[in-house]
């Protein structure tokens, strides 16, 4: 008998144990959580290794002084040219506008006025109707982010939330607190915001729609939420070339077009 309960008990060890070895084993999670500098210096390389840029689609912008929305061509030459064509139904050019850093030409079609000068503060919005610098206008047009200036500084705080990574930084001097959300499995910037030291909202830009292109994700619609200037700028791309080989950017202007130096 005490034999008997003996193999049995053996059995059904050996049993168990059979079991065990064929149940599908717990899910080990495994913290892939990566450093801050590693993370700012893999986003700021992915921003450099778009050297042109040409996306085609639509453009909405809502400022106290307008609210339009228009199909819209957007040509990019890092470091220093961007062209932006902006065309009404049926594809009647609206207008075109060619900027670098220090010049810009402005193009209105409808009147055929022909509006060149110096870049200087005040006239991005005198030709887009937004006010933006050069730099942020090439940043909004591809759907990045600039963090040069992150990439000797470390985060306030670094945290992961669900499948994003959050950063915050804190601007004593200026008292303002800028905060990036980047999915952490294919390193999309899906947020920015910025905030004065009160907690107030300035700015709100939100990517979405991303494509992998040059092993960097680009956002195909860009939502920009500007509450310190009271404007908005909505972008939605149906189609994006990057680093394609793109000739000396120009407008064409007739030859009775009026010529107006700002």
């Amino acid at each position: 008998m005490k034999k008997s309960l003996f193999l049995f008990m053996i059995a059904a060890l050996i049993s168990q144990l059979y079991l065990n070895g064929c149940a599908p084993s717990t899910p080990v999670q495994v913290d892939r959580m990566i450093s801050s500098d590693r993370l700012i210096k893999r986003l700021e390389a992915n921003r450099r290794k778009i050297k042109s840029f040409v996306g085609t689609g639509s453009i909405s912008i809502k400022t106290a002084e307008m609210d339009a929305r228009s199909s819209f061509q957007v040509e990019i030459k890092k470091p220093d040219s961007v062209k932006v064509s902006f065309y009404g139904p049926f594809g009647i050019d609206l207008a075109f506008a060619l900027i670098t850093p220090q010049n810009f030409q402005f193009y209105d079609a409808i009147n055929n006025i022909y509006y060149k000068g110096k870049v200087k503060p005040g006239v991005m919005k005198d030709i887009l109707k937004v006010n933006i610098s050069f730099d942020e206008l090439i940043d909004v047009t591809t759907g990045t982010v600039n963090l040069t200036d992150k990439l000797r500084s470390e985060p306030n705080k670094f945290e992961s939330v669900d499948d994003l990574y959050k950063l915050t930084y804190i601007d004593s001097v200026n008292r303002k607190l800028s905060m990036y959300w980047v999915r952490s499995e294919e390193l999309e910037i899906r947020q920015y915001q910025q905030n004065d030291s009160n907690g107030n909202n300035l700015v709100d830009t939100k990517y979405s729609g991303f494509k992998k292109m040059e092993d960097t994700p680009i956002p195909s619609q860009i939502n920009l939420n500007d509450l310190l200037n009271n404007q908005k700028i909505k972008i939605e791309y149906r189609t994006i070339e990057v680093n394609k080989e793109i000739g000396k950017l120009k407008i064409d202007i007739p030859d009775d077009a009026k010529i107006i130096e700002l």
